[in-house]
């Protein structure tokens, strides 16, 4: 991904779109950029800015052999908070009862919640050699 970016902004340079010191700093910005996350430049302002994650994932790695790889779509998360508020009332108590609090989950924005997430990586290696990994792509 790194080098489309590259391309595109010296791309934009050679079709005059930017000057060579926002190219500089482009591509300055580029360098300080997480390898991990995807980066979109807007060809209209040439700004720099993190991909909108598409997926949650989560593997799991466990020290007898056994893998799990899911790959849950964020408008599938977007829409579980939407459902969220469709839950009867007896289910919803019967949750909070065991400490989950559903009302919260109708208030999220599901853009902000796709956001706060696009920031997670959860890294676990336990003492008996399972790995456990979640992150947005």
């Amino acid at each position: 991904m790194k080098n489309d970016s590259h391309k595109k902004i010296l791309e934009m340079l050679s079709d005059g779109k930017i000057t060579v010191e926002e190219a500089a700093a482009l591509l300055s910005k580029l360098q300080n950029i997480d390898t991990v996350e995807e980066e979109v430049i807007d060809a209209e302002s040439g700004e720099v800015r993190k991909r909108t994650p598409r997926y949650l994932r989560v593997m799991v790695d466990s020290a007898n052999g056994d893998k799990v790889n899911v790959r849950v779509p964020m408008s599938l998360l977007k829409t579980g908070i939407k459902l969220s508020a469709l839950l009867p009332g007896n289910a919803a108590e019967q949750m909070s009862s065991h400490g989950f609090d559903l009302s919260q989950l109708s208030k999220l924005d599901g853009d902000e919640l796709i956001e706060a997430l696009s920031d997670l990586t959860v890294d676990v290696d336990s003492a008996d050699g399972d790995k456990v990994r979640v992150f947005t792509e």
